[in-house]
């Protein structure tokens, strides 16, 4: 052999084993990143529940004083039958509108799902603060209670319809829009009336997306916070439980038990739909014909009208809270004004809590996205540490399964832990990035796999055979092919971050309160014009987000990708 060929093999060899470092490394970094920000806050929270106030463990007693306490027991039954009621009314609403946007010929279908979509840019709590000026003490609507009072479970009932419907219509719209044109041909072929068509061909088509959307709308209500805290009253449910018990009364331990409870209904849920999700089978086969959906006036206008009435009362709930937060006194002096968004007179942060949720969004976009798709490149597009990479990608799903207020709560007896060095960290900005990115990284996980599997792993067969490295690979060709996905992840995490509520509300700190925690404490002082308008101010600043994201897509699909359209 010559001593050119033996030059090269060992240049290959030595860059196969520092890629295999690399590539070692960045999993055991990704391992240990999500053991600290996802598996050991919940440890902790787990740990804390069977402790007394002084650290001591003290086995179940904290679980037989909370099932001993009826105002504390019975507010399980209040998060679960208001949960039920809601998604009983939601799952209709969106599978119709879904239906509308899908299976019908109607004009404007983009705008009628563009205006659906519209809460998702919003915090909860802001169609709690909508009907308080709608159907509160000084509403404009109050005499179409009747005499009853929107303050309750009335009010947190209609709040979480507005706030989950979107969540169930991308579901549902997801589940209707493929569909096998053959199946609904050989039924009209046989006679086979419409309603019954509609019962066996199209309901059981969507089943798996039903299923789904019905556990991610009960999950949302029985974990949610902002809506509970605005508008319930004295209606006591879990999420407020655990508020009370941690913020009001310092009974950390009592507040554990309350958070492990709250866990419970939603790790059952998640559970339930992985397994039903196992049974789906595919719908739309390399031979099936797509439905095209067919022309049918009285259909189309009925549909017509029933997406208008939906979209305008949703454009009527978050039009109140921003109509509201230009108003000099309601209800008595209407004249428009910007005095509700003068915050120093409202709040002691003034504006700094805005800017603040703004650095945590811009955080939490930048380094979440750098982090979850580094993080799922090595899960999907490598061979090494096969059970390092299982490990990462369980610990990835887990946070699918944990409400935002658990999550919360681990962090704060994981942070302040005495033997934790990381407790320095408390009530900063960093504590904040890493709890948001903890909580909104499943979605974020999933959507960067979904990309990857989509390359053909010859890229990577191709680069080692040239002799590139890894890291050269992952930059040229990986990220710029994913670019509208890594776009996708970035403006996910931004907005989530810049509305969630829950997930901080125990973490900020003098320095670091952020618009959302403004917005309650606002609510609490009797401001309830201030909130509405730092509510406004995140609804203008997401749908900015959101229109950029619209830009950049298209300047990355019509420019930097032009070849996917060759």
């Amino acid at each position: 052999m010559s001593a050119t060929a033996l030059q090269q093999g060992n240049s290959i060899k030595a860059r196969i084993s520092r890629d295999a470092l690399v590539i070692r490394l960045g999993i055991v970094a990704l391992v240990g990143f999500l053991f600290v920000a996802v598996a050991l806050p919940l440890w902790s929270l787990l740990s804390k529940s069977f402790q007394n106030g002084k650290g001591e463990f003290i086995g179940l007693a904290n679980y037989v004083q909370y099932f001993s306490t009826p105002t504390l027991f019975h507010s399980i039954f209040n998060s679960l039958w208001v949960a039920v009621i809601t998604t009983v009314i939601v799952i209709p609403l969106a599978f119709l509108y879904a239906y509308a946007l899908t299976r019908t010929k109607m004009p404007g279908k983009g705008l009628f799902y563009a205006v659906a979509l519209l809460p998702l840019f919003a915090p909860s709590l802001l169609s709690a603060i909508s009907l308080i000026y709608l159907f509160g003490n000084q509403g404009i609507l109050k005499s179409w209670l009747f005499g009853g009072s929107i303050y309750g479970p009335i009010g947190i009932v209609i709040a979480q319809i507005f706030y989950c419907f979107p969540q169930a219509l991308i579901i549902l719209v997801a589940a209707l829009a493929l569909a096998d044109a053959r199946l609904y041909e050989v039924a009209d072929a046989l006679g086979t009336t419409k309603p019954r068509i509609f019962r066996t061909v199209t309901l059981p088509g969507a089943k798996f997306g039903l299923i789904n959307a019905c556990f991610v709308v009960f999950t949302l209500v029985v974990t949610d916070f902002g809506i509970a805290k605005v508008i319930g009253g004295q209606f006591n449910v879990l999420a407020t439980d655990a508020y009370k018990q941690v913020v009001g009364q310092q009974n950390f331990s009592m507040g554990a038990v309350v958070g492990m409870i709250l866990l419970i209904p939603a790790a059952i849920a998640f559970t339930i739909d992985r397994l039903v999700q196992r049974r789906q089978v595919a719908l739309l086969s390399a031979r099936a014909v797509p439905l095209e959906p067919k022309t049918n006036p009285l259909r189309d206008a009925a549909l017509i009208g029933y997406v208008m009435l939906i979209g305008g009362l949703i454009t009527i709930v978050l039009g109140t809270a921003v109509w509201a937060s230009f108003i000099t006194y309601w209800p008595y002096n209407l004249t428009l004004s910007l005095k509700n968004y003068n915050f120093a007179e409202l709040d002691p942060g003034a504006w700094s809590p805005y800017f603040n949720s703004l650095k945590l969004a811009i955080l939490t976009g930048i380094i979440g996205t750098a982090i979850v798709f580094t993080g799922a490149y090595l899960v999907e597009k490598t061979k090494l540490a096969p059970a390092g990479r299982a490990i990462a990608h369980l610990l990835a799903m887990l946070p699918m399964a944990v409400p935002g207020l658990v999550i919360g709560l681990g962090y704060v007896f994981f942070v302040n832990a005495p033997w934790n060095p990381l407790n320095i960290f408390y009530g900063t900005l960093t504590v904040l990035v890493v709890n948001c990115l903890a909580h909104f990284y499943t979605v974020a996980h999933i959507t960067a796999l979904t990309a990857l599997k989509q390359i053909d792993p010859e890229f990577e067969s191709v680069s080692a055979s040239l002799k590139v490295p890894i890291w050269r690979t992952y930059t040229r060709v990986t990220v710029p092919i994913c670019l509208p996905a890594v776009i996708d992840i970035a403006i996910y995490l931004f907005v989530n971050a810049l509305t969630t509520v829950s997930s901080v509300i125990f973490l900020y700190g003098a320095q670091t309160k952020v618009a959302s925690i403004a917005i309650v404490h606002m609510d609490e002082a009797g401001f309830t014009a201030g909130a509405a308008a730092m509510a406004t101010m995140i609804v203008l600043t997401a749908l900015s987000a959101k229109l950029l994201h619209v830009l950049l897509d298209k300047l990355v699909l019509t420019r930097l990708q032009a070849w996917r359209r060759r």
